[in-house]
């Protein structure tokens, strides 16, 4: 007769019934001499304290802890995907929140961005109840990401407050999203010629520093006219209005190989109306003063004098205050031909009364005085004339000795002093040299002065309103 012999053996509780209760399996071992029967039984014997949605969390809990566990053992975060095999493509685009300060003396920008980054590696892929793990940064430093880094960037920071501002996301099939939130200061070049109606593209530019073309490759996810995307109330500008951007790619070659580079261009057009208050208009109004002492009389030496002098030294504080806000370059800009042209208007004033006054005869107003006296007749003093001596007689108004022969000098005298009073009244006091007389360069400067200042006017705000600002270094590269 055969033994049977019966092992009771408990298992763990592992699965969750419909009605809320956990389960124990006991499992029977019927051992026989020729055959082994296993029997599964369900006990009933415990009942779940919690609700079948905290159950199924914690499970899930526990198999994505398992998952992880797993796909980080043996995973080796000093090698790319694919090393030997394919080239690693990196997928990028780019998230504007806020563009701003631009900084023309240092020839920088500022700008915020979300940098998104997407790869696949084949050693993460998993199968769980879920396509996409929700991660954080703490499993960034654990795997392979890419070395990106801005080629025309002077300064960067990853924000860190609270946390370090990363997001990291995970699909079953290997393919990995990396986004960080970064603050970029970066390089703009500018040409200044056209300033302050100039324009401008500034770059930014990343890449593999380590990787060549040959290893790892840079794409943008959703094509270049898709992948730069800037927030509509993103802009941190005050002097520049953001007409645009674009992107595209380049190859450059160096002593380590060749390298794929990324490139976003932000196009930027200057705001006039700051430099039009501050600069234009008190040039405006300082060349119109500057012109107002072709009025003033040109006896006016003082005044006049004042005009020219402080007009000439508004000038050249205007010109210095404006080239504050400028870099220190070698050609001259927009702005700097208007100052220079109003700078030459004022001086040319100032010199134009310098020649009015040089040729300005000083004794004409007092000759003009002396010529109305002498049109009253002067009243002769009685007894001036009975007190003049004995030994002398009065001819005409002069006096002679008495031992002159009167016979032989009186006729002489009184002819030669006859001549000389029609001589007086025959020339009349000039009616042109009076006090109040006006230069004939006066006349003229009154004309010719504010008529070529209005045609440079005309001249200069229609050649650079009108064109097309030139922006250099904004070639696309695809």
């Amino acid at each position: 007769m055969e033994k049977h012999i019966f092992h009771k053996v408990e298992i763990a509780p592992s699965i969750a019934l419909d009605q809320g209760i956990r389960a124990r399996f006991f499992k029977l071992k019927l051992k026989c001499k020729y055959n082994v029967l296993v029997l599964f039984v369900p006990s009933f014997s415990q009942v779940a304290t919690g609700t079948p949605k905290e159950a199924e969390l914690n499970d899930n809990i526990t198999i994505f802890t398992r998952i992880l566990d797993g796909l980080l053992d043996g995973y080796d975060n000093r090698l790319r995907p694919g090393l030997g095999e394919k080239v690693t493509e990196i997928k990028t685009n780019i998230f504007v929140t806020s563009f701003g300060p631009v900084s023309d003396t240092e020839m920088e920008y500022t700008i915020d961005v979300f940098f998104r980054q997407s790869w696949k590696d084949e050693r993460l892929c998993f199968k769980g109840p879920m396509e996409m793990l929700p991660l954080n940064n703490l499993l960034a430093s654990n795997i392979w990401t890419p070395d990106t880094f801005f080629l025309n960037g002077k300064k960067s920071i990853a924000h860190n407050m609270t946390t370090p501002n990363k997001l990291l996301r995970l699909q079953d099939d290997g393919t990995l999203l990396y986004t960080m939130r970064l603050t970029i200061a970066a390089e703009c070049p500018m040409q200044l010629e056209d300033f302050p109606m100039d324009a401008h593209a500034c770059p930014l530019k990343f890449g593999s520093y380590a990787y060549p073309i040959s290893e790892v490759v840079y794409t943008w996810t959703q094509g270049a006219a898709k992948s730069v995307v800037v927030a509509e109330e993103g802009s941190r500008l005050n002097q520049y209005h953001l007409i645009g951007q674009t992107a595209g790619t380049e190859d450059i070659h160096t002593s380590r190989g060749q390298y794929t580079v990324m490139m976003c261009h932000f196009y930027l057009k200057r705001k006039i109306g700051y430099f039009v208050i501050q600069t234009y208009m008190p040039c405006f109004m300082t060349v119109i003063l500057s012109q107002v002492s072709f009025w003033l009389n040109r006896e006016s030496v003082p005044a006049r004098t004042v005009f020219g002098v402080t007009t000439v030294l508004t000038m050249t504080t205007l010109s210095i205050s404006a080239r504050n806000s400028l870099p220190k370059v070698a050609y001259a800009t927009a702005m700097d031909w208007f100052i220079a042209v109003c700078y030459a208007f004022v001086f040319s004033a100032l010199i134009e009364f310098a020649t009015v006054n040089y040729f300005t005869k000083r004794s004409w107003a007092w000759d003009g005085k002396k010529a109305m006296e002498a049109q009253q007749p002067k009243k002769k003093d009685p007894l001036a004339l009975s007190k003049k001596p004995n030994n002398s007689c009065s001819v005409g108004g002069m006096n002679y000795p008495s031992h002159l022969n009167k016979d032989a000098s009186i006729s002489t005298i009184s002819n030669s002093t006859a001549v000389q009073l029609k001589t007086s009244e025959a020339k009349p006091p000039d009616s042109k040299k009076t006090y109040n007389s006006v230069s004939k360069i006066d006349k003229m400067s009154r004309i010719v002065f504010p008529v070529l200042f209005g045609t440079f006017n005309l001249v200069y705000w229609a050649t650079y309103l009108n064109r097309e600002p030139v922006i250099k270094g904004a070639d696309e590269s695809t």
